[in-house]
Protein backbone atom coordinates (compact mmCIF):
# COMPACT_ATOMS: atom_id res chain seq x y z
CA UNK A 1 0.00 0.00 0.00
CA UNK A 2 1.79 3.42 -1.26
CA UNK A 3 2.29 6.23 1.68
CA UNK A 4 -0.86 8.77 1.84
CA UNK A 5 1.03 11.70 0.14
CA UNK A 6 1.20 14.36 2.90
CA UNK A 7 0.56 18.27 2.95
CA UNK A 8 1.63 20.82 5.31
CA UNK A 9 0.05 24.10 5.72
CA UNK A 10 0.70 27.54 6.74
CA UNK A 11 -1.53 29.91 8.37
CA UNK A 12 -1.97 31.72 5.41
CA UNK A 13 -3.38 28.75 4.00
CA UNK A 14 -6.07 28.56 6.83
CA UNK A 15 -6.59 31.92 6.26
CA UNK A 16 -7.56 31.20 2.37
CA UNK A 17 -9.30 28.34 4.03
CA UNK A 18 -11.78 30.17 6.15
CA UNK A 19 -11.89 32.51 3.24
CA UNK A 20 -13.50 30.62 1.24
CA UNK A 21 -15.99 29.09 4.13
CA UNK A 22 -17.50 32.26 5.67
CA UNK A 23 -19.52 32.95 2.00
CA UNK A 24 -21.22 29.48 2.02
CA UNK A 25 -23.09 30.25 5.40
CA UNK A 26 -27.05 30.37 5.13
CA UNK A 27 -28.51 32.22 7.76
CA UNK A 28 -27.01 32.52 11.21
CA UNK A 29 -26.30 29.91 13.65
CA UNK A 30 -27.39 30.02 17.10
CA UNK A 31 -24.42 27.21 18.54
CA UNK A 32 -20.99 26.06 17.63
CA UNK A 33 -20.44 22.75 18.58
CA UNK A 34 -16.27 22.30 18.21
CA UNK A 35 -14.93 18.67 17.66
CA UNK A 36 -12.10 18.33 19.87
CA UNK A 37 -9.29 18.57 19.14
CA UNK A 38 -9.28 18.79 15.08
CA UNK A 39 -12.10 21.64 15.52
CA UNK A 40 -10.72 24.03 17.89
CA UNK A 41 -8.70 26.02 15.71
CA UNK A 42 -10.71 26.31 13.11
CA UNK A 43 -13.97 26.91 15.19
CA UNK A 44 -11.64 29.91 17.02
CA UNK A 45 -11.20 31.33 13.84
CA UNK A 46 -15.03 30.93 12.67
CA UNK A 47 -16.60 32.19 15.65
CA UNK A 48 -14.46 35.27 15.15
CA UNK A 49 -15.93 35.81 11.32
CA UNK A 50 -19.31 34.55 11.95
CA UNK A 51 -19.96 36.62 15.49
CA UNK A 52 -21.14 32.94 17.02
CA UNK A 53 -21.30 33.83 21.36
CA UNK A 54 -22.49 30.35 22.07
CA UNK A 55 -19.79 28.06 21.83
CA UNK A 56 -19.54 24.19 23.06
CA UNK A 57 -17.18 21.11 22.33
CA UNK A 58 -17.76 17.56 22.11
CA UNK A 59 -14.89 15.26 22.21
CA UNK A 60 -15.71 11.62 20.82
CA UNK A 61 -13.36 8.68 20.90
CA UNK A 62 -13.12 5.65 19.29
CA UNK A 63 -12.01 2.04 20.18
CA UNK A 64 -8.48 1.83 20.51
CA UNK A 65 -6.94 0.32 17.31
CA UNK A 66 -6.90 -3.07 18.98
CA UNK A 67 -10.48 -2.28 19.26
CA UNK A 68 -11.04 -1.19 15.76
CA UNK A 69 -9.31 -4.25 14.21
CA UNK A 70 -11.40 -6.90 15.92
CA UNK A 71 -14.75 -4.56 15.65
CA UNK A 72 -13.98 -3.01 12.22
CA UNK A 73 -14.36 1.02 11.33
CA UNK A 74 -18.18 0.88 12.39
CA UNK A 75 -17.53 0.76 16.16
CA UNK A 76 -19.76 2.80 18.61
CA UNK A 77 -18.25 6.16 19.38
CA UNK A 78 -17.50 6.94 23.12
CA UNK A 79 -18.34 10.76 23.61
CA UNK A 80 -16.27 11.81 26.46
CA UNK A 81 -17.84 14.65 26.45
CA UNK A 82 -20.84 16.43 24.98
CA UNK A 83 -23.12 19.61 25.54
CA UNK A 84 -26.16 19.02 27.77
CA UNK A 85 -29.19 18.64 25.65
CA UNK A 86 -31.42 21.42 26.90
CA UNK A 87 -28.01 23.72 25.19
CA UNK A 88 -28.38 22.75 21.66
CA UNK A 89 -32.57 21.47 21.39
CA UNK A 90 -34.27 24.12 19.01
CA UNK A 91 -31.27 25.54 17.67
CA UNK A 92 -29.19 26.08 14.49
CA UNK A 93 -25.94 24.64 15.63
CA UNK A 94 -22.29 24.35 13.32
CA UNK A 95 -20.22 21.70 14.18
CA UNK A 96 -16.84 22.05 13.24
CA UNK A 97 -13.80 20.17 12.97
CA UNK A 98 -10.34 20.29 10.72
CA UNK A 99 -11.33 17.33 8.27
CA UNK A 100 -13.58 15.04 7.41
CA UNK A 101 -11.60 11.40 6.45
CA UNK A 102 -13.75 8.72 7.16
CA UNK A 103 -16.83 11.35 8.56
CA UNK A 104 -17.23 8.91 11.76
CA UNK A 105 -16.65 11.61 14.38
CA UNK A 106 -18.65 14.36 13.05
CA UNK A 107 -21.54 12.10 11.87
CA UNK A 108 -21.60 11.17 15.58
CA UNK A 109 -21.68 14.11 16.24
CA UNK A 110 -24.44 15.68 13.94
CA UNK A 111 -26.66 12.53 15.20
CA UNK A 112 -26.70 12.83 18.91
CA UNK A 113 -27.25 17.09 17.72
CA UNK A 114 -30.33 16.01 15.69
CA UNK A 115 -31.32 13.45 18.59
CA UNK A 116 -31.38 16.15 20.86
CA UNK A 117 -33.56 18.30 19.28
CA UNK A 118 -31.15 20.65 17.47
CA UNK A 119 -30.31 21.09 13.78
CA UNK A 120 -27.36 20.49 13.02
CA UNK A 121 -24.64 21.44 10.03
CA UNK A 122 -21.45 20.62 9.80
CA UNK A 123 -18.47 22.06 8.80
CA UNK A 124 -14.62 21.25 7.87
CA UNK A 125 -11.55 22.95 6.55
CA UNK A 126 -11.01 19.81 3.85
CA UNK A 127 -13.24 17.07 2.64
CA UNK A 128 -11.46 13.61 1.71
CA UNK A 129 -13.86 12.15 -0.37
CA UNK A 130 -11.37 8.83 -0.78
CA UNK A 131 -11.55 7.68 2.79
CA UNK A 132 -15.50 8.85 3.69
CA UNK A 133 -17.40 6.01 4.98
CA UNK A 134 -20.55 7.44 4.36
CA UNK A 135 -21.39 6.96 0.21
CA UNK A 136 -22.76 10.15 -1.12
CA UNK A 137 -22.49 12.01 2.61
CA UNK A 138 -20.31 15.08 2.80
CA UNK A 139 -20.23 18.06 5.32
CA UNK A 140 -22.75 20.94 4.62
CA UNK A 141 -19.58 23.47 4.27
CA UNK A 142 -16.09 22.71 3.46
CA UNK A 143 -13.16 25.02 2.01
CA UNK A 144 -11.24 22.22 -0.20
CA UNK A 145 -11.37 18.78 -1.28
CA UNK A 146 -7.83 16.53 -0.91
CA UNK A 147 -6.80 13.37 -0.88
CA UNK A 148 -3.61 14.01 1.39
CA UNK A 149 -3.20 14.15 4.82
CA UNK A 150 -3.23 17.21 6.03
CA UNK A 151 -0.74 18.61 8.98
CA UNK A 152 -1.96 21.77 10.10
CA UNK A 153 -0.07 24.72 11.26
CA UNK A 154 -1.10 23.97 14.92
CA UNK A 155 0.41 20.28 14.54
CA UNK A 156 3.32 21.04 12.45
CA UNK A 157 6.22 19.75 15.00
CA UNK A 158 3.69 16.64 16.19
CA UNK A 159 2.29 14.83 12.89
CA UNK A 160 0.89 11.31 13.11
CA UNK A 161 3.48 9.42 14.19
CA UNK A 162 3.86 11.93 17.50
CA UNK A 163 -0.02 11.73 18.00
CA UNK A 164 -0.91 9.13 20.15
CA UNK A 165 -3.96 7.71 19.18
CA UNK A 166 -6.40 5.82 21.62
Amino acid sequence: MPAMRREALTWDDVGKLIDTLVPQFEGEFEVMVMITHGGIVPGGLLTEALGIANILTAAVDFPAEFERQRSGLFAWPRFAQFPEDDLIRGKRCLVVDDVWGSGRTITAVKNRISAAGGFPHTCVLHFNPHRNLFGSGRPDYYAAVTDAYIVYPWEIDRGPERVRYG
